[in-house]
């Protein structure tokens, strides 16, 4: 982790806004509480924004809270990875506090999901900009507990079930996680990340450790076959809190594995973890796509679709791990795997967002219940099928940028084999997306009644993250240039080819 020192605050706002702004709405009356989380929303977005900008400008920095550094303080970190989850979190959680303000009807609701929203927001920032093993655990209760309250709020028997099963997952998984954590301290006494360069997994208390940091951080993500969780989670949370879980929250403890995997493991040791992460990714493709293609419930299909993409995630892993060709198509692997996790934050935001909207309307998602909505809700149902694209990596789409470029860095590095998964996969998403887009499209309406009316802003919001997902195929260079800020390969592909 090359940087510079930097003593602004600034890395510290993005934490701190959205952590006001929770405090503030749980204290407001139910009309202050929305206009005030809306200006925490905006606020932190340009945080974020100043944040991103800094490290294109400078290049990777780090910031000592309080003037106490490693190991005896916390230190805040960005580099280009840091500043593309940042960005990824302010756009899907600016548009997800845009969308919220039409979908939650009672001032219950909106009591319990501005606070908790917030106090999500936080944490998934903190997580994003720290620097040691101890504090990524701390923000990822943060991030684990909001969320579980968040898919809780509603009740009823589904959602308090989902929110249970949740919640036993994401507490074994932090025990796990921490298990490894208090190893590695009592072998090296640090748990500062760039203390710990190419350190973990040596030896066999190192090696333990490691196991179970990944096992934790593995169960977090929901990789297949820990996975159970996450469909029944996704799909009876409200919309935004599912957009939030599919788009942002998974990324978290994916993050966690990134970083530590690329700045901290031995080069032995993530050899030989590669392709186990590989090999867990590959069946998470097929597994997920395979689940997605027999559901009759729009988000229950939503909900699958992100079990089979975050497979996608760990493809990266075995195709950049030391060894495994040149260092250029390494770091090719490694960005792809970035701007797969920016692609399909957007994506398939837009998707929860476009079913909630339907179910909003027609009262329920199943696949009859679709039949002719392309006439009733084109926007919404628009949304949905521009999003697919993505999903699909069609041209010239996010997604297709993403898993082209991890693809041809399979090729280049000898590891052929991972192609025909990634074709499969995305013919699969074909499949499915196909099969209820035929439902919206070209089947007559199921019933001559009257739709419930609904904002125009669910329709319009999911409809700009779907156009989000496309455009950052048409955009890619600035993102993958972003990505490429810190990349840790000694040969980059990004400043070689441009």
């Amino acid at each position: 982790m090359n940087e510079t020192l930097r003593n602004d605050a600034w890395l510290a706002a993005p934490i701190l806004l959205p952590l006001l702004t929770a405090l503030i709405a749980s204290l407001l009356p139910d009309r202050a509480r929305v206009r005030a989380s809306l200006a925490g929303a905006t606020a932190t977005f340009v945080a974020s924004a100043a944040v991103i900008a800094g490290v294109v400008r400078g290049g990777p920095g780090r910031h000592h809270l309080g003037g106490w550094g490693a190991p005896l303080g916390i230190d805040l970190y960005a580099d280009g990875l840091t500043a593309l989850m940042l960005a990824m979190t302010a756009v899907l959680g600016a548009a997800i506090s845009v969308y919220a303000t039409g979908y939650f009807h009672t001032a219950r609701e909106r009591r319990c999901f501005w606070p908790l929203w917030f106090v999500l927001w936080t944490g998934l920032n903190a997580l994003f900009l720290t620097a040691d093993l101890f504090n990524f655990y701390v923000t990822l209760e943060v991030v684990g507990l909001s969320a579980v309250a968040l898919v809780a709020m509603e009740g009823g028997p589904l959602a308090l079930t989902a929110a249970a099963r949740y919640l036993f997952v994401a507490m074994m998984g932090s025990l796990v996680y921490m298990g490894g954590v208090a190893l590695i301290y009592s072998q090296y006494g640090v748990l500062d990340l760039t203390l710990l360069h190419g350190r973990l997994g040596v030896g066999p208390v190192g090696r333990a450790a490691l196991a179970l940091m990944v096992v934790g951080l593995l169960a977090k993500t929901a990789v297949f076959p820990l996975h159970l969780w996450l469909p029944p989670a996704h799909s009876s949370a409200p919309a935004p809190v599912s957009a939030a879980l599919s788009g942002l929250v998974v990324k978290g403890s994916f993050y966690i594995l990134l970083r530590t995997s690329f700045s901290s493991f031995a080069d032995s040791a993530l050899a030989a973890i590669g392709p186990f992460l590989g090999v867990l990714g590959g069946l998470a493709v097929l597994w997920g796509s395979l689940q997605a293609l027999t559901q009759d419930r729009l988000k229950l299909m939503v909900a699958y679709s992100t079990v089979a993409q975050i497979g996608y995630l760990f493809l990266l892993f075995p195709v950049a791990m030391p060894g495994a060709g040149d260092a250029a198509w390494q770091s090719k692997a490694y960005i792809a795997g970035i701007f797969h996790a920016l692609s399909h934050a957007a994506a398939k935001g837009a998707m929860f967002m476009a079913a909630g909207a339907i179910l909003h309307a027609v009262g329920r998602d199943d696949k009859n219940s679709l039949r002719g909505l392309g006439e009733k809700l084109p926007v919404a149902t628009s949304a949905f099928a521009v999003a697919g694209v993505s999903i699909m990596a069609l041209p010239p789409s996010g997604g297709f940028i993403a898993k082209w470029m991890m693809l041809v860095a399979a090729v280049r590095t000898g590891q052929w084999w991972w192609a025909p998964l990634m074709i499969g996969g995305g013919l699969l998403a074909a499949a499915y997306i196909f099969r209820m887009v035929k439902f919206m499209f070209f089947q007559p309406p199921a019933s001559a009644a009257e739709l419930h009316p609904i904002p125009r802003r669910l329709e319009f919001t999911a409809l700009a993250l779907a156009l989000t997902a496309l455009a950052l195929g048409l955009a890619s260079v600035y993102p993958l240039a972003v990505a490429a800020i810190g990349a840790p390969f000694p040969s980059n592909w990004f400043t070689e080819s441009f």
